[in-house]
């Protein structure tokens, strides 16, 4: 694994405020809705709520302020109007603040990339009426957000967001103290959408992203660069660490085949976990746009999270 201090790139303030534009393309509309708030999504329970259903033969004990009087006048019998109740969940992104986020070969830094991602669905979410919250957590702390309404706890989230703490660059480890946190942080019935490289993605981080999508729905967002899915041609390059620089030789195609499928070993892993915790998952390149992959994955001409089965 490479890793760099953030210092050719970042993301701004300004550009996340920006990212609001795109996001009116975007929808994170769910079927399935485990929350027993009130809100913008629709459940397949029958009751009063916002959301016009149907029209049925009026029953005694119907309330006749339902009373569908065009229909009725239309049959010549009395009908009543049915409705979907609409239910709210709270939207909840962490995102991965390690010091070996901020690298890139190509493109713009994964952290650059992860904090545009988090502005794209924050500002989707806040645009649908939905609470937002979430996290961004790093080598040595994390900052949380309690899901809140509003443009105001957005812009905080962002303001996180675009600040990078000068850390240590370092080997990342274990995810598994930010996926137990999240477990413990996240509200049964939310949408968790986490924002990572997915580094030291061990059976203990696994294990508990399980358990989050007990009670959750959740999107995995996973960002790379080019370079850690496999090694350029022959030759000798420089690579930069903080302040020192290095050269690797990838002369040996033994030696870049074995870091190939230390890649997709990764990935594979990561795909395995899906399938368990029946989450979605997201790719993202550094040189690839943010807005884009978004575009594609969750556009409003797409319903991207589907019935199971």
């Amino acid at each position: 694994m490479f890793s760099a201090d953030y210092n050719p790139g970042c993301a701004t303030l300004a550009e996340l405020i920006a990212m609001s534009r795109p996001a009116q393309f975007l929808q994170l509309r769910s079927i399935h809705i485990g929350s027993r708030l009130t809100g913008n999504y629709l459940s397949r329970i029958k009751g009063r709520g916002m959301e016009f259903n149907e029209s049925r033969v009026y029953q005694p004990g119907d309330d006749v302020r339902n009373i569908d009087w065009r229909v009725t006048a239309r049959t010549g019998v009395a009908y009543t109007k049915m409705f979907r109740e609409e239910r709210e969940r709270p939207v909840f992104i962490s995102v991965d603040g390690r010091s070996a986020m901020r690298f890139a070969t190509q493109g713009r830094f994964k952290s650059v990339i992860a904090a545009e991602l988090a502005a794209l669905l924050a500002w989707t979410a806040t645009q649908q009426g939905d609470r937002v919250g979430g996290e961004i957590f790093s080598d040595t702390e994390n900052r949380e957000f309690r899901p809140r309404r509003g443009k105001e706890n957005v812009l905080h989230m962002l303001q996180a967001f675009s600040q990078n703490p000068n850390l240590t660059p370092m080997v990342p480890g274990s995810l598994q103290p930010a996926f137990g946190r999240l477990h413990r942080l996240v509200h049964p019935g939310s949408l968790v959408c986490v924002i990572s490289d997915f580094h030291g993605l061990d059976e203990g981080a696994q294990k508990e992203m399980v358990n989050v999508s007990r009670h959750s729905e959740v999107l995995l967002l996973h960002v790379y660069d080019c370079l850690e899915a496999s090694l350029p041609q022959a030759g000798r390059y420089r690579l930069s660490l903080g302040s020192r620089s290095f050269d690797i030789n990838t002369a040996d195609r033994a030696y870049r085949s074995a870091y190939h499928r230390q890649f997709r070993r990764r990935v594979d892993t990561l795909q395995r976990m899906c399938r368990k915790g029946r989450m979605k998952k997201i790719t993202c390149r550094t040189d690839e746009s943010p807005v884009a992959i978004l575009r594609d994955a969750v556009g409003k001409q797409h319903r991207y999270f589907r019935k199971a089965g």
